[in-house]
């Protein structure tokens, strides 16, 4: 285990040439000359969109968003809240009682009955023509058992013994045009092929061979004399051009360009540092010379002249306010007694005292007889001494 802390390892600087060095300066400066107004430009925009946005938008957003809603929602909620769902209930309870009830009634009494009368007209009418039908396919199964089974038959063997006598004639024809097609057609093409065509193509083909080697090496010889021609007329005067100038040209614009677009962001992040500063400045100046003031006149004159105001006429009349609410109380709730105690009076006097309920008993208990039910050795309760 290593003890030992090796030591963080810290990346490695980029190495930079003279002409960095050499184009940054320059160009930052130029470009933190030009983008400090925009950005201070933007950072009052941004602060005068937030504070427009905060104190105007937003509160008027909100009353135009509840007159939309008290205008274009809520006439068109109450509209369908309390005209169109009571009349389409109503529209609905109609449909049912004028065309449901009348069709399902119609279907009960009327349809049904008269689709079992059809049914039953069906069932009769097709029974019928499977009778008839029946009868027909016997008599057309004795037909063919009795007539047409025996004429096949014969019609079969009359075909049969034709039939042989066709394929012998037949045979002796294909053998005999066989033949003749062999040795008047096929043995001439082949003798032909072999002493005339075969020996005729073999020389027309290394014939050709030799003309497509010919051809190759004329034109191979002539595209190696272009290729050499374009790569020292194009190629390479091209390739020089690329290698000892634009490259090192490209090299000195891509520095350019990366400088720049750093510069540009290395510029705005100042600009907002100095934005900031500015801002803070003139925050502050409006503190002290707004703020201040009105903070200081209301501690030292508005807050004492607004506690001699609450103690001298709020708090007394509050004071007053809840005497007389009390007071108020009183009186109204000694009037509710008096009124009641009135009807009280009145009732009694009119309807006389109501009686009151009689008491209730107290329970027995489960299980244990009554005090007149108890057996005693006084008492005939027994069938001994039962009179």
């Amino acid at each position: 285990m290593d003890l030992e802390k090796r030591p963080a390892e810290r990346p490695v600087p980029r190495a930079e040439g003279c002409l960095t060095v050499a184009v940054r300066l320059p160009v930052r400066i130029v470009v933190l000359v030009l983008v400090l107004p925009v950005r201070m430009v933007w950072d009052a925009l941004v602060v005068g969109g937030r504070l427009l946005r905060d104190t105007v938008l937003r509160p008027a957003g909100r009353a135009l968003l509840w007159v939309a809603w008290a205008v274009c929602v809520w006439p068109w909620v109450t509209l369908w809240r309390y005209v169109v769902v009571p009349a389409g209930r109503m529209l609905g309870r109609l449909g049912h009682v004028l065309l449901v009830v009348p069709v399902v009634r119609l279907y009960g009494w009327v349809l049904t009955p008269l689709g079992h009368a059809i049914a039953w007209a069906a069932r009769g009418t097709g029974a019928a023509l499977v009778w008839v039908l029946r009868g027909v396919l016997a008599g057309l199964g004795r037909v063919y058992v009795w007539l047409l089974v025996p004429v096949g038959r014969l019609l079969a063997r009359l075909l049969k013994v034709v039939g042989i006598g066709l394929a012998a004639v037949g045979l002796g024809v294909y053998g005999t045009v066989a033949r003749l097609t062999r040795y008047l057609i096929a043995v001439p093409a082949l003798w032909l092929y072999a002493w005339v065509l075969a020996p005729a193509g073999r020389a027309v083909a290394w014939t050709a061979r030799g003309l497509g080697r010919l051809v190759r090496m004329i034109f191979s010889g002539l595209g190696t004399a272009l290729h050499w021609t374009l790569r020292v007329l194009l190629v390479l005067p091209a390739l020089a051009v690329w290698r000892w100038v634009l490259v090192p040209v490209g090299r000195v614009l891509a520095v350019v360009g990366r400088e720049i677009v750093e510069a540009f962001g290395h510029a705005w992040r100042v600009a907002g540092h100095l934005s900031l500063a500015v801002g803070r400045f003139l925050a502050w100046l409006l503190r002290r010379a707004f703020v201040e003031p009105a903070r200081w006149a209301y501690r030292t004159l508005l807050t004492p002249f607004g506690r001699v105001v609450r103690d001298t006429v709020l708090r007394p009349a509050e004071e007053a306010a809840r005497a007389v609410g009390r007071i108020t109380r009183q009186t109204l709730a000694a009037a509710r007694e008096s009124a009641r105690q009135t009807r009280a009076d009145v009732r009694r006097m009119l309807f006389g005292t109501p009686r009151e309920p009689e008491p209730l008993r107290p329970a027995k208990p489960r299980g244990e007889p009554g005090a007149a039910a108890a057996r005693t050795l006084g008492s005939s309760t027994t069938a001994l001494t039962k009179d």
